[in-house]
């Protein structure tokens, strides 16, 4: 099949309309309607019933859909694959939630332009459900998560482990409803979570996206569960609390690919994704102080009776690391 008619296809699905698909396209509506009616004869099914509101999708259309988008990337990444830039052997393609870019695969990208320069590397950013699809479509070489499904022909591999603390911004030693911030870390979180608080049932604010819960918390007040590396630095500095008492929940990070790609570009990728992931667990989690008031004060009290460009000598040498998003 032409991929043209699959992009046409998908390029009204999108739009919604015959019109405006045409214009995207840049190529008339007489050009679109014959591309589409030229694809419902090969695929003997009509994708779409046309109305004054524009372009719906039929059962049939329905279905289609989801082969649709994965002939399209396949075609993209082949695309990909036969442009190779120049100096480089191979092309890489990999994906990740965004909370797990920064600092992980920054650093892991930093890694294999030492380690195996002969590899061009493409990148993408997305949700979890999007992620495992792409590799098991070969669209995608390799995908960065929390919590993957286990598929046929893909392999899971644990790399990295980190901890979900509970944060506050107040002295409050109990956690509130009215100002908790719940962050969904997936049904395994959720189903201890709700263990542990059934009382938080219904907290004030709901979110998806941990750096937007945080965010949330240091501009408005409130408490809630985040990765431990990313609440460090605002431990630190005194502008979150440890909630005293709240247990610790474990996060693994996990990487997800194909048991049949390529070896000989998989291990390069692998094998520095491993060592990234060994040397960011030698620094989570930082266990913090349980309450920021006497605990900072002291801290702060002994850093002001040093002077300045010293270092306690009891104090061990932290390496510097960027705070995750």
């Amino acid at each position: 099949m032409d991929i043209q008619l699959a992009q046409t296809f998908l390029d009204i699905v999108n739009t919604g309309s015959f019109v405006r698909a045409a214009k995207r396209l840049h190529v008339s509506q007489t050009t679109v309607s014959a591309r589409i009616r030229l694809l419902e004869s090969q695929l003997g099914r009509p994708l779409f019933v046309r109305n004054k509101a524009g372009a719906s999708l039929t059962a049939a259309g329905e279905q289609f859909l989801r082969y649709a988008q994965v002939l399209v990337q396949v075609w993209r990444r082949a695309c990909q694959q036969v442009a190779i830039p120049t100096g480089r052997q191979a092309l890489l393609t990999i994906g990740g939630e965004l909370s797990l870019w920064n600092p992980l695969l920054l650093n892991w990208l930093v890694r294999m332009k030492r380690s195996a320069p002969e590899i061009a590397l493409r990148t993408e950013v997305s949700v979890p459900n999007e992620l495992m699809r792409q590799v098991a479509a070969g669209v995608l070489d390799i995908a960065v998560m929390y919590q993957p499904q286990q598929l046929p022909g893909l392999r899971i591999e644990e790399i990295l482990t980190e901890t979900l603390v509970c944060v506050t911004t107040s002295g409050k030693r109990k956690l509130d409803e009215s100002d908790y911030v719940y962050v969904d870390w997936g049904p395994s979180f959720s189903t201890r979570h709700n263990l542990k608080f059934p009382e938080l049932a219904n907290p004030g604010l709901f979110v998806d996206l941990g750096p937007l819960g945080l965010n949330y918390i240091l501009r408005c007040g409130g408490s809630g569960y985040f990765r431990s590396r990313t609440v460090t630095p605002y431990l630190r500095s005194g502008q979150l609390r440890l909630v005293p008492g709240a247990p610790k929940f474990a996060y693994p990070v996990h990487v997800l690919y194909s048991a049949s790609g390529d070896s000989t570009l998989l291990e390069p990728a692998l094998r520095a994704l491993r060592k990234v992931a060994d040397s960011e667990s030698d620094e989570w989690p930082i266990d913090m102080p349980v309450t920021g008031g006497t605990a900072m004060a002291a801290m702060t009290d002994r850093a002001a009776s040093r002077p300045s460009g010293t270092r306690n000598p009891k104090e061990p040498v932290r390496r510097k690391r960027q705070a995750g998003g």
